[in-house]
């Protein structure tokens, strides 16, 4: 086929299409390759480090998510520098952060044999931010993957309601210049809801429902339907309790041509008229 070559992984021949990313090509050839801050319909932000691999020839570790394969690269994924790397990105972000809801994260550090307790002492801790009717920010559970950024920016949005800020332990994701929610520029889309793989950033009825120890994975039933709001067609996913019937959260897949599991604030968060008459 034109425009592909090969490349070695592991000391195994295998092919790369042009344009392809490292990382596509091992999640093709099935070679478990840990993620965090990489989202297929997000531009890399080569953040986390978890997904480094070995190149001949590089002197430093290379994101395979963000790095193009290119014809000859020899390229090793289980090396000890490649390990020990990855096993210190997971161990520093177990040390530091809330994990309660990123199951993602603490399955993927488990895998590569990450001790949760390698680096102790004092944590550093982080403030909730609970500014507004749609969406809660917890950063003690916030890893820095850049996703919500990139959502918030020219990925989806195009709002830029959402930046990184300070340096160190200070660094952390504000609202424009450090304002509230709705003194920025955001739109209240909850993209950045959707994309954020720890629950640092969660719809409001489900953050209230894990607080007060009501929420249950095993009781939301999934429903597809289509917004009715506008004409575009976008796909909605209707996280519904069963035990009451209400929809907790509304989510999009990320595979749908339309969404690519964006939405507007409409179609995520504009559906209390079902529950009009309840007492």
């Amino acid at each position: 086929m034109a425009g592909d070559f090969k490349i070695s992984v592991d000391g195994r021949e295998v092919t790369a299409h042009e344009g392809e990313t490292i990382l596509q090509v091992l999640r093709r050839e099935e070679v478990e390759t840990p993620t965090l801050c990489y989202h297929d319909n997000l531009t890399p932000a080569k953040a986390c480090r978890a997904c480094v691999v070995e190149l001949k020839g590089s002197r430093a570790l290379v994101a395979s998510c963000e790095r193009k394969a290119e014809a000859g690269m020899e390229i090793q994924t289980e090396s000890e520098r490649v390990v020990n790397a990855r096993r210190g990105v997971f161990e520093l972000l177990l040390s530091q952060n809330d994990t309660e809801t990123a199951p993602n994260l603490v399955a993927q550090a488990q895998r590569i044999g990450a001790d949760p307790e390698h680096y102790s002492g004092l944590r550093y801790e982080r403030p909730l931010y609970d500014d507004n009717p749609l969406f809660v920010r917890d950063y003690e559970k916030c890893i820095l993957c850049y996703r919500c950024v990139e959502a918030c920016g020219v990925d989806a949005q195009n709002t830029f309601a959402l930046t990184v800020s300070g340096r160190g332990f200070e660094a952390g994701i504000a609202a424009g210049w450090g304002e509230t929610m709705p003194d920025s520029a955001c739109v209240f889309c909850g993209n950045c809801v959707a994309v954020c793989p720890t629950g640092a950033i969660m719809d409001r009825r489900e953050h209230q429902m894990r607080v007060q120890g009501r929420y249950d994975e095993s009781q939301m039933q999934v429903t597809q339907t289509t917004c009715s709001y506008c004409g575009v067609g976008c796909q909605l996913e209707l996280h519904v309790d069963q035990r009451t019937n209400e929809i907790v959260k509304v989510t999009s897949p990320e595979t749908h041509p339309v969404t690519f599991g964006f939405l507007c604030v409409k179609g995520r968060y504009g559906y209390s008229f079902t529950e009009a008459g309840r007492e």
